[in-house]
């Protein structure tokens, strides 16, 4: 059985002892099905030989894997989504986000592993929207619970859609995915705990608020969600496989690497809705 090392009494553990490319049984699932639940981020090292087909298959085991509707994709490996950085093609995403709450069901989680990174630099940070909500006060608990936050793919979008011919290209993805109305505090479908359901990047306001007292509520939270208390930051090496949660966390990029290149595949796992 692997070994799981906590890497922050809050979030994150490292899981050593385990080959990903070898078939996933029934105990070493139970294994790291409980250790996600516990500690919503697990990295994997020296995994070199993975290839998609291992990438897929252990997204498998969790769940559905999904596509990305606005990434390039592996060829012939349809749900391994590629994410490349360079001087020339830059990633716009730099800020705290849980992937795709714009969807009616976002993901459960996602899976990433490096390919190409650079020899310093490029970094992911990863905070925990459950110890988030446990640090709030019980008053803050209270007036939280029950309001309704709306997360838009345009918003989080949006400077891929003002580039030229970006809102053609993206037009149908908007289209089928309107503004979504989510739990600001979400429970964990699996193991009961609730957490802060919002972020910077498709969050764009909380239901039934002014825009005044929308912004200054979420202005808080977010700050509060990113406190280094919550949070870690993975640095990436050849053959780190990174598996989070996306019920209960958001990540951040650290985009200081360039002229340097970054490639990294992620594959996701099909969600439920928000509760």
């Amino acid at each position: 059985m692997p070994r799981v090392q906590r890497i922050t009494p809050t979030i994150g553990a490292e899981i050593t002892g385990i080959d990903l490319c070898a078939p996933i049984d029934d105990d070493l699932f139970g294994v790291l099905h409980a250790a996600l639940l516990e500690h919503l981020v697990l990295v994997f090292r020296d995994q070199q030989h993975i290839e998609p087909a291992h990438h897929v298959a252990l997204a498998q085991r969790f769940g559905t894997p999904v596509p990305h509707p606005a990434y390039p994709t592996v060829p012939g490996h349809p749900v391994v989504t590629v994410l490349a950085s360079s001087p020339d093609q830059p990633t716009k995403i730099d800020s705290w986000h849980t992937d795709l709450t714009c969807y009616e069901c976002p993901p459960l989680g996602s899976i990433l592993r490096a390919v190409e990174i650079p020899e310093a630099g490029g970094d992911t940070a990863f905070a925990s929207l459950q110890a988030a909500w446990d640090g709030l006060s019980d008053r803050m608990r209270r007036y939280l619970d029950g309001l309704e936050a709306v997360h838009s793919f345009a918003h989080g979008f949006r400077h891929s859609l003002a580039e030229p011919g970006g809102a053609e290209r993206l037009a149908p993805v908007v289209r089928a995915n309107p503004p979504r109305r989510h739990p600001l505090v979400r429970t964990h479908p699996e193991s009961g705990r609730k957490g802060l359901f919002v972020n910077r990047l498709w969050t764009t306001g909380i239901e039934g608020l002014g825009e005044r007292e929308s912004d200054a509520i979420l202005g808080f939270l977010y700050e509060h969600i990113e406190l280094p208390e919550h949070a870690f930051r993975l640095r990436w090496q050849p053959g780190t496989i990174a598996f989070w949660d996306n019920r209960a966390t958001v990540h951040r990029p650290t985009n200081d690497y360039f002229p340097a290149i970054r490639i990294m595949h992620r594959v996701m796992i099909a969600g439920d809705r928000p509760r």
